[in-house]
């Protein structure tokens, strides 16, 4: 297959994938406690993933000197985060949910700056502070209408950006020599027993409130969210260009908001549908390298 159709078929299944992703977690919680389902998701991946680190030959376990991190990066990365994400849905959309997340590469660019050094351009910081403005706008007009709940769902998914933000920049500092499948095979799996001993002793399961579309959810998030967007993403980032992959972050919470909106009826005010527009532009401008902008700047002169 010509490389561009591959190119293209993988980022379109990397942004369905990711879009998909929030629904289904909100599905997952409407029977099943947070915790429990979120182990039941890293249960289902983490043999998965093992069969895949075989098949790829990546190795299974982190090299010594950095085994510390298979520990750090099972609670601060998998465990914590994504328990923070699916509870969060329990008080708010999954369109909502998405749009915070969405803004991942904000996050870390302000972790790289205060635990890397990183210095912002000038046309980086423009579209930080532009993204950040949006977000706070959508956020204050949302919790005006959604009330405490609503605040609750969102400072969840607020910590849990945060969280998966500094531990990706510490593993960049410390561990970015480590294969993307080893990254994700132990550590979810050890994430898995540690949420059901969590479980197990903070909220009440019952199995037989599980309903069919809620385990039919997180199997989902299991196979397709933990693994399949794992893959593809991987793939993505190596037959493109890190920008291109980056895209991805401007187009799934867009399939978000449409899923929640079709099945739900839940969506956001016009308002907050018109604050995407700057948000998601803010986003890419902080992506975009000032040799792109340069470039194009001279390709409008020319013509």
């Amino acid at each position: 297959m010509d490389k561009k159709y591959i190119t293209s078929l993988l980022f379109c299944s990397v942004c369905l994938i990711w879009g998909t992703t929030w629904l289904a977690m909100e599905i997952a919680v409407d029977t099943i406690p947070p915790i429990f389902s979120t182990a039941l998701r890293f249960l289902i991946a983490s043999p998965i993933l093992v069969i895949l680190s075989k098949i790829f030959k990546q190795p299974l376990m982190f090299p010594k000197g950095k085994r510390k991190w298979t520990l750090l990066v099972a609670v601060f990365y998998f465990a914590i985060p994504f328990t923070l994400m699916i509870a969060g849905e329990m008080y708010i959309s999954s369109g909502l949910a998405s749009i915070i997340f969405a803004n991942m590469p904000i996050a870390v660019m302000i972790m790289s700056t205060l635990f890397l050094g990183l210095r912002l351009t000038r046309q980086q910081f423009v579209g930080l502070l532009i993204a950040i403005i949006s977000l706070y706008v959508i956020l204050s007009n949302e919790l005006g209408i959604g009330g405490d709940n609503l605040l609750i769902g969102s400072a969840a998914l607020a910590l849990a950006v945060i969280i998966h933000a500094v531990m990706y920049v510490m593993v960049q500092k410390n561990c970015k020599d480590i294969e993307v499948i080893t990254y994700n095979a132990l550590p979810s799996f050890i994430a898995s027993i540690l949420l059901l001993i969590t479980s197990f002793a903070f909220e009440q399961v019952d199995v037989q409130s599980f309903s069919a579309s809620s385990l039919i959810a997180v199997a989902y998030l299991g196979v397709f969210a933990s693994v399949g967007g794992i893959v593809a993403y991987f793939k993505l980032g190596q037959v493109s260009t890190p920008f291109a992959a980056s895209i991805c972050f401007l187009i799934f919470p867009l399939v978000a908001l449409a899923l929640s909106a079709v099945t739900t009826g839940n969506i956001i005010s016009e308002q907050s549908l018109y604050m995407l527009i700057p948000l998601l532009s803010g986003i890419l401008l902080t992506k975009i390298s000032p040799q792109k902008l340069s470039l194009k700047r001279l390709t409008l002169l020319a013509r």
